[in-house]
């Protein structure tokens, strides 16, 4: 029940709807306070190996960043970035590129 939230090209920024979708995933974790997850921040496939590094760790941080504001203790949340690395679309087109521009979680304890 966590949902995965997108990014605009080019940014960390959260838009409204990443942080209409964020809320309910930090109502879910504070319900369930053995919940431990990582956010996994994600790019689409331009841009060099080490900005979308940076780009997709700067995603992960502000979803944590955001969830601890919401409540939700920090300290149960990691973060990572797979740069380009791990696409859940293939097209070569801002249909793709959007799918790939993610931030999502990983259960890691319940």
């Amino acid at each position: 029940s966590l949902k995965t939230v997108y990014f605009d090209f080019n940014s960390s920024q959260l838009t409204g709807e990443a942080k209409s979708v964020l809320s309910g995933n930090a109502e879910f974790m504070k319900a369930n306070t053995s919940v431990k997850v990582q956010v996994e921040g994600h790019c689409d496939e331009r841009g060099g190996v080490q900005y979308n590094l940076a780009l997709g760790e700067n995603r992960a941080k502000a979803v944590r960043e955001y969830l601890s504001a919401m409540g939700v203790d920090g300290g149960r949340i990691t973060t990572i970035s797979y740069c380009k690395e791990r696409p859940v679309a293939f097209g070569h087109d801002e249909e793709a590129w959007g799918q790939n521009r993610r931030g999502n979680f990983v259960v890691t304890s319940k």
